[in-house]
């Protein structure tokens, strides 16, 4: 388990019981790397800012079980085939990290233009033996198409921006995912109106400990809605 004592007094109970209520099967190997990721997110964040949320406790709830609140929606999806994934506006590897550890089948790439955070996801592919998740130094607007099965982003932008800059990376098949608060109901209608991307369903997601409306958009090709 975790080194610092400090830290995860509390946290694997906390962590186990949020993976219960997202009824999802958990090893106590993933759990103790998520564990290590928040630990390892604290001590970077004193150097390098990755996040505004300083709290180890706030991290664990506002990025941890909020990307793991995401699962199980995209499990239900995949139909146990493996993913390609890429995480648009990744910052700290948020929710790609959380993605590689819980399905090492999948190939998480994670995506920003702030060079020390993708330094930060490097680091923990191989402190976290995660040889399925990758970090990308760039604008997403500036990659080759990947083909993807699932782009999501979280808190990255508008969805017609988000389409717009991250929509070519999506396979024929794939779908846009946007981790939202409230239901952007004028963002929905601004992406409604450009007719190429079409929102498909909206899932309300209960993030365990949080105390907040969130929301999982995901988006389809207009000619496939």
């Amino acid at each position: 388990m975790m080194q610092n004592t400090a830290i995860s007094t509390g946290f694997d109970s906390r962590l186990a019981q949020a993976c219960r209520q997202l009824e999802l099967q958990t090893s106590e190997a993933q759990r103790d790397k998520l564990l290590r990721y928040v630990e390892q997110m604290q001590r970077w964040n004193r150097t390098y800012n990755l996040t505004a949320v300083r709290d180890c406790g706030q991290m664990l709830v506002q990025h941890v079980f909020d990307s793991l609140a995401v699962v199980q929606p995209i499990e239900a999806q995949a139909a146990a085939r493996p993913l390609r994934v890429m995480d648009v506006g990744s910052g700290a590897g948020l929710p790609g990290v959380v993605l590689a550890i819980l399905h090492d089948q999948w190939q998480v790439q994670c995506v920003d233009a702030v060079d020390k955070k993708m330094a930060f996801v490097r680091q923990m592919s191989g402190a976290l033996n995660l040889p399925n998740l990758q970090a990308s130094h760039a604008r997403v607007e500036a990659l080759p198409p990947s083909g993807c099965d699932i782009v999501i982003s979280r808190a990255f932008a508008s969805l017609l921006d988000f389409a717009n800059l991250a929509g070519p990376h999506v396979g024929e098949q794939g779908a846009l995912l946007a981790m939202k608060g409230k239901t952007p109901q004028d963002e929905i209608a601004a992406l409604h109106a450009q007719g190429v991307w079409h929102v498909q369903r909206i899932e309300t997601l209960h993030v365990p400990e949080l105390d907040a409306q969130r929301c999982l958009v995901w988006m389809q090709r207009a000619m496939q809605a």
